[in-house]
């Protein structure tokens, strides 16, 4: 029987804001979920003390952990799934909250398989602009090439996550509705989550989802969604609740991966936390390992043409 492996995204709201024991609960909750992979993001404060927070989640999630800069994000791995070939520290000059990046090697695809790029990202909160420029470096993990055992290079798959602090562009049945400006009573965060129209009217961001999709990044969710034989819908449930301030509920967190993976995606879905936990949902993807193993094991031409 193939076995399935659990990938997880979740901005735990300030890393617990020095609350030992909430951050300890909100972890062991992750665990309750059996992840594999898990992309982490407010990861404020865990670099103090040598690290000292990094390693007490390590060994609360039971997976080796890697911390980006200035402790904004972090990217957690199951060891005896995947095998860390290369960390990249240099995201990009444009990052305010820099991601986690790494190429991984999924190890039950064998040690000639190709490897996969996978990032923990958080967009910029208040400027669409700087908001832009992230997503654009963030493209580049659509783009990473590795040297195949025969020679030739090739573009890896990539799988991210995060919070984009920006909505999926509208168009399908099901997904969080796109708020209007009115619909959000905070005035500066009007202006965080819009940009100024070709007419001067303020347009809500998508901007970030749609440079992502021509990158060749895919919703994960909106694929599911769009594909599901049973029409499943709940891929695409909120991720941040409805605020007086910040307006209806939105589905800011999300998972894209290169159109080589959507193969062995075997479920989405979003795991609501309380309020008092976080103020953001956790997403939860599931793959196939048989078919993710397939994938890894094409041929470099394959895979260079469903990359291309």
């Amino acid at each position: 029987m193939s076995r399935q492996i659990t990938v997880l995204s979740w901005n735990f709201e300030n890393n617990g804001a020095g609350d030992t024991a909430k951050r300890v609960r909100a972890h062991e909750m992750l665990v309750s979920l059996n992840p594999h992979l898990v992309l982490r993001q407010e990861m404020w404060g865990s670099d103090a003390n040598g690290n000292e927070t990094m390693y007490q989640l390590e060994e609360v999630l039971g997976l080796r952990g890697w911390l980006g800069a200035k402790a904004c994000t972090a990217v957690f791995a199951d060891q005896n799934l995947f095998q860390p070939l290369r960390e990249w520290p240099a995201t990009g000059p444009m990052w305010v909250l820099p991601p986690t990046a790494l190429t991984l090697r999924f190890t039950p695809a064998g040690s000639q398989s190709t490897p996969l790029a996978v990032a923990s990202y958080h967009l910029n909160y208040a400027s669409p602009t700087t908001r832009l420029a992230e997503t654009e470096w963030l493209s580049t993990w659509a783009d990473k090439k590795w040297t195949a055992p025969e020679g030739e290079t090739v573009r890896i798959p990539a799988l991210i996550g995060g919070d984009n602090n920006s909505y999926p562009a509208p168009g399908l049945d099901g997904d969080v509705p796109l708020p209007t400006l009115e619909h959000i009573a905070d005035e500066p965060h009007r202006l965080h989550r819009s940009y100024p129209g070709p007419d001067g009217a303020r347009v809500m961001d998508t901007r970030p989802d749609e440079a992502l999709r021509t990158a060749g990044l895919e919703d994960i969710a909106r694929h599911w969604a769009t594909n599901a034989k049973d029409g499943e819908r709940t891929a695409m449930s909120r991720t941040v609740n409805a605020s007086a301030t910040h307006g209806p509920d939105s589905r800011i967190d999300r998972l894209y991966a290169t159109a080589d993976l959507l193969g062995a995606v075997t479920d989405i879905d979003i795991i609501e936390v309380p309020e008092t936990m976080s103020d953001h949902h956790i997403v939860r993807l599931t793959l196939d390992t048989d078919r993710l193993s397939d994938i890894l094991n094409r041929q470099p031409s394959a895979l260079q043409q469903a990359t291309a």
